[in-house]
């Protein structure tokens, strides 16, 4: 039975497979839009897909944000780097959910891992400027469509 407190972070997450044209379901590769926490990144939902290999769930799905986005521990095609659980020799285990990647990637969206840089140019703003890595973060806001 889902508890009140884990349907309100359900409200945060969209998570579909992908339908091709035909009507035909992939679940190998899913559409997710997380909503941004009460921060700077708050109020809009950013895309992100999830790629499930054949070997899942022994190995992790690779996340991918659109290419550009801004984040220190996004590379700029869009690759996501979170070592905690995505890293399959480190974090990885076979029993987490996918609502749990995505309550994972929603904590990393304003608690960034700073000691884990994938992004040089979101990684030197964010220790040299704070006051543009704000701005740049509210400007990239509102640019993705939500996924509903």
């Amino acid at each position: 039975m889902i508890t009140a407190k884990e349907f309100k972070l359900f409200e945060r997450f969209v998570a579909r497979p992908e339908t091709g044209p035909d009507g035909s379901v992939n679940l190998m590769v899913w559409h997710c839009s997380i909503l941004g926490k009460p921060t700077d990144w708050e109020c809009e939902f950013y895309p992100m897909t999830m790629h499930f290999s054949e070997n899942y769930p022994y190995k992790p799905p690779k996340c991918k944000f659109p290419q550009g986005f801004f984040h220190p521990n996004v590379y700029p095609l869009g690759k996501l780097h979170l070592q905690s659980i995505l890293n399959q020799d480190r974090g990885w285990s076979p029993v987490i959910a996918v609502k749990q990647i995505l309550m994972g990637i929603h904590y990393l969206l304003d608690w960034l891992s700073p000691n884990y840089p994938a992004q040089i140019e979101g990684y030197n703003i964010y220790i040299q400027d704070n006051v543009e890595y704000k701005r740049r973060v509210r400007q990239q806001a509102g640019q993705y469509p939500a996924l509903f």
